[in-house]
C-alpha cells in the first residue's frame, strides 16, 4: 500500500515537472516567434514606406506631364480664338461695306421703278392708240381679231396635238404587252367557265335513259372502269338521253366517245368488254391520226418528215381553235403561203412546210408548258427540221425573234385563214349582236352619217359629214371609236376602223 502511494506521489511530481518544462519551452518558442514577427513587420513597414514614396513620385511626374499638356492645349485654343476673332472682324467690315452698297442700289432701283412706271403709262397709251388705228384699218373689233388669231392657232396646234397623240401611242405600245396580259387574264377570269365547257366536253346521245344505269353498272363498276381506261370523266345527270364526256385532251375525248357509242350499240357493257373496246378504238384513232398526217403532207407534196412529227401533225385533226379545225386551218395556211412565196420569188416548198407545221404546238400544248408557237418550234428542232423552218414557226406570233421573211408571211397567212368569213364557227345571235354593237358605238358620235360593219365584223366603215370634221378630226374620231370598240366589244381578232370624209362638187354643163 505504501509502495503504491509512493509511486502515485512520484508520478504526480514527474507529471508536474514535465508540464513545467513544456510550459517553459512554449514560452521561449512564443518569444522567438514574436521576435521574428516583429522583424518581419519592421521590414514590411520599411518596404511600404519605400513603395509609397515611389507612388508619390510617379504621381507627381504624371501630374506634371498632364499639366504641361493642358497648358499647351490652352495656348493653342487661345491662338485659334484670336485668329477667329480677326476673321470675324474682317467679315463684319465686309458686311458693312456691302450694306452700304445695297442701300445705294435700292435707291437706284426705286428711281428706276418710277421711271418704268412713267414709261409703262406712255406705252399703254401708245398701244391703245395703235389698237384703235388697227381696228379702224382692219374693220375688226379687238374681240373679232382675237377669235381669228385663236382659230389660226387652233388649226396650227391641231397638227402638234396629232403628233403628240402618235408619240403617246408609240409610248403606249412599249407597255402594251404587259397591259395585254392583264386584259387577257381578266377575260379568262370572266369567260373561262363558259369557254371550257364548250371546248372540253362531248355529248353522246342515248336511245333511252335506261342505258344510263347500264353505263354506271353495279356499284359503279362499269363507269369506273370506263373512266380508268379512257382517262375522261363521264358526267351522268338529269339531262334526258344524254351523257357528257369531259376531258382537256381532244383525242382521249374522241376515243371515249367512239368507245361509248360502240358499247351502247353492242349492248354488252362490263369491265372486260370496256377494256377490249377501248383498246380497239385507241388503235383505230391512232391509225386515223397517222393517216391524217400522211394525207396532209402528201397533198402538199412535203417529204422527209420524221414519223413522230407526222403523227403529231395528225393529232390536229381532233384539235379546234375558235371551233375551226386546226389541221384544216394549217393546210389552208400552207397553200396560201406557197402561193405568196412563189409570187415573191421565195421557195414555195419551205413556205408550205412552215405553213403546215406553224400550229403543231397546239397538238401538245396541254402536255407541255408554254405558248404553242414556241412549243412547235422546239418540236421542229427536236426532229431535225431546218433553222429557217422552226424559227418561222416559233416567231409567227412574235414569241421569238424573226430571222427570215417567212415568219412574217406565216403570220399574215395565219390571220388570213382565220379571218375568212365562216372559217371560225360562231353562234349566229352572238355574231349579229357584235355587228349591231359595233355600229351603235360608231353612230353615237355627232357628225357620223352612217356606219357599216363589213368582212364578218373585222372592219367598220364610217361616213362622216365633211363640214363637221377636218382631216385631223377624222383621225381623232377613228382613234376614239377603235378605243371604245376594244373596251366594249368582245372580238376574236382585230377590227379595222375606217373613217371616210368625202366632199362632192357637182356642176352641169348646158
Amino acid at each position: 500500500m505504501l509502495l503504491s502511494l509512493g509511486f502515485l506521489i512520484l508520478g504526480f511530481f514527474f507529471h508536474a515537472y514535465i508540464t513545467k518544462t513544456n510550459a517553459i519551452a512554449a514560452s521561449k518558442q512564443a518569444k522567438a516567434i514574436l521576435a521574428e514577427a516583429q522583424k518581419e513587420a519592421d521590414v514590411m513597414r520599411r518596404e511600404a514606406k519605400v513603395q509609397a514614396k515611389d507612388a508619390v513620385l510617379r504621381a507627381r511626374d504624371n501630374s506634371g506631364r498632364e499639366f504641361t499638356a493642358q497648358r499647351k492645349d490652352i495656348l493653342d485654343l487661345e491662338k485659334r480664338v484670336v485668329e477667329r476673332e480677326k476673321n470675324l472682324t474682317g467679315k463684319l467690315d465686309m458686311l458693312s461695306s456691302k450694306e452700304m452698297q445695297l442701300a445705294g442700289r435700292l435707291t437706284e432701283v426705286a428711281d428706276h421703278k418710277e421711271s418704268l412706271i412713267d414709261k409703262q403709262k406712255k406705252l399703254d397709251n401708245l398701244v391703245a392708240e395703235e389698237v384703235r388705228r388697227v381696228e379702224e384699218v382692219a374693220d375688226l373689233s379687238k374681240e373679232d381679231a382675237r377669235k381669228t388669231i385663236m382659230k389660226r392657232m387652233e388649226d396650227e396646234l391641231q397638227g402638234e396635238v396629232n403628233s403628240l397623240i402618235r408619240h403617246t401611242q408609240k409610248a403606249a405600245k412599249e407597255t402594251a404587252k404587259k397591259k395585254a396580259r392583264e386584259i387577257i387574264a381578266t377575260s379568262i377570269q370572266r369567260y373561262a367557265a363558259e369557254t371550257v365547257c364548250d371546248i372540253t366536253t362531248s355529248s353522246v346521245s342515248l336511245a333511252s335513259d335506261d342505258i344510263k344505269g347500264r353505263i354506271i353498272g353495279k356499284e359503279g363498276r362499269n363507269i369506273k372502269s370506263f373512266e380508268a381506261e379512257t382517262g375522261v370523266n363521264v358526267l351522268i345527270d338529269e339531262t334526258p338521253e344524254v351523257v357528257v364526256l369531259s376531258c382537256y385532251d381532244p383525242i382521249r375525248r374522241e376515243i371515249a366517245r367512239v368507245s361509248l357509242e360502240r358499247l351502247i350499240e353492242d349492248g354488252r357493257i362490263h369491265p372486260a368488254r370496256i377494256e377490249e373496246t377501248v383498246a380497239k378504238v385507241k388503235q383505230e384513232i391512232d391509225d386515223t391520226i397517222r393517216s391524217a398526217g400522211e394525207d396532209a403532207l402528201f397533198g402538199l407534196g412535203i417529204t422527209g418528215v420524221a414519223p413522230e412529227l407526222m403523227h403529231t401533225l395528225g393529232k390536229l385533226k381532233f384539235r379546234t381553235s375558235y371551233k375551226q379545225n386546226v389541221l384544216d386551218h394549217s393546210i389552208e395556211t400552207a397553200h396560201i403561203m406557197g402561193t405568196m412565196a412563189a409570187e415573191m420569188g421565195l421557195d414555195p416548198k419551205i413556205a408550205k412546210r412552215i405553213g403546215i407545221f406553224h400550229d403543231i404546238g397546239k397538238a401538245v400544248d396541254h402536255e407541255v408548258e408554254g405558248g404553242h408557237a414556241v412549243i412547235g418550234a422546239n418540236l421542229m428542232r427536236k426532229y431535225g427540221e431546218d433553222r429557217i423552218v422552226y424559227n418561222a414557226v416559233g416567231a409567227h406570233h412574235e414569241d421569238m425573234e424573226r430571222e427570215s421573211v417567212y415568219a412574217v408571211i406565216c403570220d399574215a397567212c395565219d390571220a388570213l385563214t382565220a379571218a375568212r368569213p365562216g372559217a371560225r364557227a360562231e353562234a349566229t345571235d352572238l355574231y349579229l349582236h357584235r355587228l349591231d354593237q359595233i355600229e351603235k358605238i360608231c353612230n353615237q358620235y355627232a357628225g357620223v352619217k352612217s356606219s357599216y360593219a363589213v368582212q364578218a365584223g373585222r372592219e367598220v366603215r364610217i361616213m362622216v359629214e365633211p363640214l363637221k370634221f377636218n382631216d385631223h378630226g377624222a383621225s381623232l374620231l377613228a382613234k376614239n371609236i377603235a378605243s371604245e370598240i376594244t373596251k366594249e366589244v368582245k372580238i376574236p381578232g382585230v377590227v379595222r376602223v375606217t373613217v371616210i370624209r368625202e366632199t362632192r362638187c357637182v356642176e352641169y354643163a348646158k
